[in-house]
C-alpha cells in the first residue's frame, strides 16, 4: 500500500515568488529536460534553506534523524520527485542515505553523489566504515543514491510491478527509469540537499558511470567533478547495445579459456551436466522457485561468474557440488538442491528485475534494441551451441553480461513481466542519453578506471568514446577488473581524485 500511495501523491502545490531566470535553451532533441531544469531554478530560493546540516524537513523532502555504524554516522533523506519531469504525472519516492566520518556531523563538507552500477540495483548498506566509503568519508559528505526503482526507492520489485493491470501499462510505466531521469532525480536532490545548490562530486560505478555521462551531457552545472569506475559506455548512435554485445562475445569466450584453465576438471562436469539436462523431460529440470534451468540457462552463470575478482572461484566451487552423493546403491543420478537453489540465488533476478528488464533499453536513443544479445549470439552460435558443445568434447562456454527473451519463461520471478519486456524491446522513441557535442567541449574534470580486461564495459569502445569527451584522463589498467572499486576501493578512489587534484602526473 505504500508503494500505490507514492504513486499517487500529487506534486505539491504552493505559492512561491518566482525570481528573474536565466534564460536555459534545450535543443528539441533534449526536451526532457526542459521541465526539470525550469523547476529547479523556481524553486530555488524556497528549499536553500533546507541544505547544510539542519534537519529541516517539507513535503517534497524529509530528512530522519542521525544513527551510527563503527565509525560512521548517517541518516536517510526521502524525496517526492515527478515520475515524468516533462509533464504533470504523479509522485514517486526517492531515497538517499547521507554518510559522513564520525564526528562530522556538523562540518561544511563538500557532497560526494555515488551512483550505483546495475541497472536496477539499490546503492550500497554500508555496516562499517571501510573501503572507499571510508576514504570519501575523510574529505567528503557522502550520499548514497537509491536510483528510482531500487531499494527505498518506490522499488519495482516482482511483486509491486504485479499491481499493473496490462503489460503495456507496466512498459510506458518502466521507460522512465532509466540514465535520463536517474539524472533528474540527481538534480532534484542536488538543489534540496547541497548548500547553496552548489555542484557536487560524483563517483558513478558501471551503469553508474553511464549515468555520469548522461549528467555532463544535459546538467553539467552540477557536477564540480566527474570520478569513473568501469562505467564508460558507447555514444553516437541510435542504438549501440548491437556494438556492446559484438565485441561482448569476443571478451567472453577469452574469459572461459582463462577459466577452463585455472579448472581444468570443470571441462567435464559442465559437460556431463549440459548432457543431462538436455536429456532429461522437457530440455530441462525444474527449479525449486518454479523456473527450468535449461544447457543454455546453465550458460547465464558466465554473468557473474567470468567478470569479478572472485567470480571465478565461486563458480568453481558451485560446480563442485553439482551432483547429489549416490547413497542407496541404484538411485539415479541427480542435481543437487544445494546446485539448483545456488543457480537461482546467483543472479538476483528475483530481488531485482529491473536489471533483466531494462539491461538493452539503456543503450537506446531513438531506436529499439530488438533483443540485440539474442540476435548477436545468432552470430557466434557455433561457439556457443551448449548441447553440440558438450557432445563434441568441445568446452561449453559461458555466455557474459546478455539478456535472452527465453529468460522470461524459464525464470520463474521474470515469467510475469515477458509481455512488457518485449514491449520494451520493440520501442523505438526512446529519448537521447548522452548529447555528443556537449561532450566535447565538456569543462568538468572527469578521471575515469579503465579495466583492460573488462568483460562487461568493452575497452575498445570504451577508448572511442573518451576520444569524444573534453577534460577526461583515463588511468588504463589490468590490475583490476569490473568489481575494481569493490576489491580495492581505497586505492582507486584516491587514485583518481589524485588524477583531479594533481597528485598525478598528467601524463
Amino acid at each position: 500500500m505504500l508503494a500505490i500511495h507514492a504513486l499517487l501523491t500529487p506534486i505539491p502545490r504552493r505559492r512561491i515568488t518566482i525570481p528573474k531566470l536565466t534564460p536555459f535553451i534545450l535543443s528539441p532533441s533534449k526536451s526532457f529536460g526542459v521541465i526539470n531544469f525550469y523547476r529547479l531554478r523556481r524553486s530555488h530560493r524556497v528549499i536553500t534553506s533546507m541544505a547544510g546540516s539542519g534537519s529541516v524537513s517539507t513535503p517534497e523532502h524529509v530528512t530522519e534523524k542521525w544513527f551510527s555504524v563503527p565509525e560512521l554516522r548517517l541518516r536517510n533523506h526521502r524525496f517526492s520527485v515527478p515520475l515524468d519531469y516533462s509533464k504533470a504525472s504523479p509522485n514517486i519516492s526517492v531515497f538517499a542515505r547521507e554518510i559522513v566520518a564520525a564526528g562530522k556531523e556538523e562540518q561544511a563538507l563538500p557532497y560526494l553523489l555515488y551512483l550505483q552500477g546495475g541497472p536496477g540495483f539499490e546503492g550500497p548498506r554500508p555496516s562499517e566504515a571501510g573501503g572507499w566509503i571510508q576514504r570519501a568519508c575523510e574529505e567528503f559528505r557522502v550520499i548514497l543514491l537509491d536510483q528510482r526503482g531500487t531499494g527505498l526507492s518506490t522499488p519495482l520489485t516482482s511483486s509491486s510491478m504485479l499491481q499493473f493491470k496490462s503489460a503495456s501499462d507496466l512498459a510506458d510505466y518502466l521507460a522512465h527509469f532509466r540514465a535520463d531521469n536517474i539524472v533528474n532525480d540527481a538534480e532534484f536532490i542536488r538543489v534540496r540537499l547541497v548548500p547553496n545548490a552548489d555542484p557536487w562530486t560524483i563517483l558513478g560505478q558501471s551503469f553508474g558511470g553511464f549515468c555520469a555521462l548522461t549528467y555532463l551531457s544535459f546538467a553539467p552545472q552540477g557536477l564540480k567533478q566527474v570520478l569513473i569506475t568501469g562505467g564508460i559506455p558507447p555514444i553516437g548512435k541510435a542504438c549501440t547495445a548491437d556494438d556492446v554485445y559484438d565485441a561482448g562475445f569476443e571478451q567472453v569466450v577469452r574469459q572461459n579459456e582463462k577459466y577452463y584453465k585455472r579448472f581444468p576438471e570443470d571441462v567435464e562436469i559442465v559437460r556431463e551436466l549440459v548432457i543431462y539436462l538436455a536429456e532429461s523431460e522437457g530440455g530441462g529440470v525444474p527449479l525449486p522457485s518454479g523456473g527450468i534451468l535449461t544447457p543454455h540457462g546453465l550458460q547465464t552463470l558466465g554473468l557473474s561468474g567470468l567478470g569479478s575478482s572472485t567470480g571465478f572461484e565461486r563458480l568453481h566451487y558451485m560446480l563442485e557440488r553439482v551432483w547429489d552423493p549416490i547413497l542407496v546403491p541404484g538411485s539415479p543420478k541427480r542435481i543437487s538442491h544445494f546446485f539448483l537453489n545456488a543457480f537461482e540465488t546467483w543472479h538476483s533476478f528475483d530481488t531485482n528485475p529491473l536489471y533483466a528488464l531494462l539491461h538493452e533499453a539503456i543503450y537506446c536513443e531513438g531506436a529499439s534494441s530488438r533483443w540485440s544479445a539474442h540476435k548477436l549470439r545468432e552470430k557466434v552460435e557455433c561457439k556457443f551451441d551448449a548441447v553440440r558443445a558438450a557432445k563434441e568434447g568441445q568446452n561449453v562456454l559461458f555466455t557474459g553480461e546478455m539478456i535472452f527473451p527465453w529468460m522470461f519463461d524459464e525464470i520463474h520471478a521474470l515469467k510475469p513481466f515477458k509481455a512488457a519486456a518485449d514491449l520494451l524491446a520493440k520501442k523505438e522513441d526512446w529519448p537521447p542519453l548522452y548529447d555528443p557535442a556537449t561532450l566535447k567541449t565538456n569543462k568538468v574534470p572527469v578521471a575515469a578506471a579503465v579495466y583492460y580486461e573488462d568483460m562487461y564495459v568493452n575497452f575498445r569502445l570504451v577508448m572511442e568514446t573518451a576520444s569524444q569527451i573534453s577534460s577526461i584522463r583515463l588511468w588504463v589498467t589490468n590490475e583490476f577488473m569490473h568489481s575494481g572499486l569493490r576489491d580495492a576501493g581505497r586505492q582507486i578512489l584516491d587514485h583518481l581524485l589524485g588524477m583531479n587534484n594533481g597528485k598525478k602526473p598528467l601524463f
